[in-house]
């Protein structure tokens, strides 16, 4: 014979507060929460594209997702997978630089190193290819958040940023 435990609310072991049990343990408070656990997710798959001819520059992609953290001592881990694709009349050896920002901050590329973000070398016209990245921040916020993907060249050539097939999404991480 199986039991049954029907309550309509618990109490916190401290007899600081409550727990209501509506709707599957809804009133469960983030506070309660192991340190590590996700407490949301934000995610956006863009289909807009970007393209430039400037050199050197940082270009904002249409790639962004809004967080708002519920504490200042939550981690954001922002991951980014996408496609993207590069044309060229010419036949020139550049790379591409990939970064995420937090609003105006750049927060994965440093003193021309690649900060783990990606770069690519080619040579060939119209060449297509996948990559991704992912950084842990610790914004001490509980502002609205933005995270941005930016890209740059080392050439002035035509640069496309493919987005049907890109995903970013933001985690908040219970610090």
């Amino acid at each position: 014979m199986a039991s049954k435990i029907k309550v309509d609310q618990l109490e916190t072991a401290d007899g600081s507060g409550t727990i209501a049990l509506q709707n599957q343990l809804s009133g469960l408070a983030s506070a309660s929460m192991p340190t590590g656990s996700v407490l949301q997710v934000v995610s956006n798959s863009s289909q807009n594209y970007t393209s430039s001819s400037t050199a050197n520059t940082w270009i904002s992609t249409a790639h962004y997702v809004d967080i708002t953290p519920s504490a200042t001592s939550s981690k954001v881990l922002v991951t980014f997978n996408g496609a993207t694709c590069y044309q060229d009349s010419g036949s020139t050896n550049f790379y591409t630089e990939y970064s995420i920002f937090r609003d105006s901050t750049n927060l994965g590329h440093a003193n021309n190193g690649f900060g783990g973000m990606y770069s690519h070398t080619i040579s060939f016209n119209d060449k297509g290819w996948n990559h991704s990245m992912q950084k842990l921040d610790s914004p001490s916020s509980t502002s609205s958040l933005r995270y941005r993907i930016y890209f740059r060249q080392n050439a002035g050539h035509h640069y496309h940023d493919l987005s049907g097939h890109s995903t970013l999404t933001a985690m908040e991480i219970k610090g």
